[in-house]
């Protein structure tokens, strides 16, 4: 791989890559595919690094090949609000420029990641050809729009403790555990753990010691250890 833009371009087989996204090259014929397999590209995020910002113009469909993605939105006092987290294999950044508009949330790597990017004016040409991919996409809009209401539901009327144990069930159902079954495979840092609950960091810090003392969790630096996930259900389903 070399450096390129301040970010790793990896040389590799683009149909070893392709061959990562078997929903989307379901749908495509041969000529499809290797009009997709002509342009795309295969990158290396560090953690932490901006994939896009608020306020940029959309310019290609992304897929998460390895690693994690959240989506974020900066809110007031520059607290962002963590709305969404992208799992590999899974497919982002494609709704903004099918509204026809900037994006108006930001997406960063969570830990180091792998991303394919393909242009969204091919996409496009390929949506109004192939009417298996448009039902590909419009599927998946569909279904992280019900999503996105609950998570918008649950935020806004849940207290402290409701939020932050959804948000440790959440990670878990979105990242999964270590082998003990407990452990979270992903480290977020209180401040993480605070924009994903809609919480300032403090009450996520306060909150977690007392899950700790409760019983509810263990903590490790950054790893986050189920105990109870029963009790944590209890208090996300009481809010």
């Amino acid at each position: 791989m070399y450096l390129c833009a301040e970010k790793l371009i990896i040389m590799t087989k683009k149909e070893d890559v392709f061959g990562k996204l078997p929903e989307m090259s379901r749908v495509l014929t041969m000529e499809e595919r290797e009009q997709v397999l002509d342009v795309m590209e295969v990158r290396a995020y560090r953690k932490n690094e901006p994939i896009y910002s608020e306020g940029d113009v959309p310019s290609h469909l992304l897929c998460l090949l390895s690693g994690k993605v959240k989506i974020y939105k900066d809110g007031v006092g520059g607290r962002a609000q963590i709305v969404r987290v992208i799992n590999a294999v899974e497919y982002f950044g494609y709704r903004a420029a099918f509204a026809e508009e900037n994006y108006v949330t930001a997406a960063a790597a969570f830990e180091s990641s792998v991303i394919a990017s393909i242009p969204i004016d091919l996409v496009r040409q390929l949506i109004t050809r192939n009417p298996q991919l448009a039902w590909f996409f419009m599927h998946r809009l569909a279904v992280a729009l019900g999503r996105s209401d609950a998570r918008t539901v649950n935020l806004t009327q849940k207290h402290i403790r409701g939020r932050l144990a959804e948000s440790i069930l959440f990670l878990k159902e979105s990242y999964g555990t270590d082998e003990d079954g407990k452990t979270l495979t992903v480290y977020p840092s209180r401040e993480d753990m605070a924009n994903l609950s809609n919480m300032t960091t403090s009450n996520a810090i306060r909150t977690l010691s007392v899950f700790v003392q409760e019983g509810l969790i263990t903590l490790d630096g950054r790893k986050i250890k189920i105990l109870d996930e029963p009790a944590l259900q209890k208090i996300s389903r009481m809010g």
